[in-house]
C-alpha cells in the first residue's frame, strides 16, 4: 500500500516529461532542422517509470503526433493523480484508525 503514492507519483513524472517534450515540439514546428524529440518510457526496476529523451530520426514536424501526445499525456497524469489521491486518503484513514 505504501508503494502507491510512490507508483503514481513516477506516473505522473513521466506524464510531465511526455507534456514538456510534446510542448517543446510544437514550439519549435517552424524552426528550419529540427528534430524532435521523443518521451522513450520503460519499467522501472523497483517498480514505476523511467523517461528517457531521444531525437527523433527524421527531421521536420509531426504536430498530429504531438498533439496526441500532449492528450495522450494529460490523461495519464489525471489517472495517476487519482491513484496518488486515493492512496493519501486511504493512508489517513488508516493512520486515523491506529491512532
Amino acid at each position: 500500500m505504501i508503494a502507491a503514492p510512490a507508483l503514481a507519483l513516477s506516473g505522473m513524472n513521466a506524464a510531465q516529461a511526455g507534456l514538456r517534450t510534446s510542448a517543446h515540439n510544437i514550439a519549435n514546428l517552424n524552426t528550419d532542422g529540427f528534430r524532435r524529440q521523443q518521451v522513450v518510457q520503460a519499467e522501472a526496476p523497483s517498480g514505476g517509470v523511467t523517461t528517457t529523451l531521444t531525437q527523433a530520426e527524421d527531421v521536420g514536424p509531426a504536430m498530429e503526433t504531438d498533439i496526441v501526445g500532449l492528450l495522450q499525456s494529460k490523461n495519464a497524469f489525471l489517472a495517476n493523480l487519482a491513484v496518488f489521491r486515493t492512496s493519501d486518503r486511504l493512508l489517513g484513514s488508516l493512520f486515523d484508525t491506529n491512532a
